[in-house]
């Protein structure tokens, strides 16, 4: 029995406003398939909560899910772009096979997809530390912080890296 079958407020959602969805991301992105693949995208991601059932304002709840359905798609299209720019610039016996620049990108989204995981502290110590270079006596100074605090956001960091590794999604 699938997931929708269960869930009949779901699927009263799904038939009586994904074509709306879909007409108000085309509008947003001037692409209907784009706008397909996140409307797609919205009902996925709502599938299956129990708290569909005493939804009043349908519409204004699916535009608040699409909206940050569609953050993550433009963060992601921005992460793509700068990818290519700069694979544009290296010189041509360096440039990677059409194969490897997709484990690439997919390598990237996931590695994104981690950093948005943790909280922003955490994210931006872990940024300076693996970016930047930065010691962890540097990193703890510059941010105000204690040395001992800087290595737990560290280790949380790291944790999450390893979690990622042995849970690819």
């Amino acid at each position: 029995m699938t997931a929708a079958a269960t869930h009949p407020h779901f699927t009263a959602l799904y038939s009586d406003h994904h074509s709306w969805l879909h007409r108000w991301l085309s509008a947003k992105l001037g692409n209907a398939s784009d706008a397909a693949d996140l409307a797609q995208d919205t009902f996925t991601r709502i599938l299956g909560r129990a708290d569909l059932a005493g939804l009043h304002e349908p519409r204004a709840f699916l535009t608040t899910v699409a909206k940050g359905v569609l953050v993550n798609w433009y963060q992601r299209q921005a992460l793509e772009r700068a990818y290519l720019e700069a694979l544009a610039a290296l010189p041509e016996p360096v440039a990677m096979s059409p194969e490897q620049r997709l484990l690439i990108l997919e390598t990237l989204h996931e590695i994104d997809a981690m950093l948005d995981t943790l909280p922003p502290k955490v994210k931006q110590a872990f940024l300076m530390a693996q970016l930047d270079g930065m010691a962890y006596a540097d990193i703890a100074a510059q941010l105000g912080m204690s040395l001992i605090t800087i290595k737990r956001y560290m280790k949380q960091a790291f944790l999450q890296c390893l979690i990622m590794m042995e849970n690819p999604q």
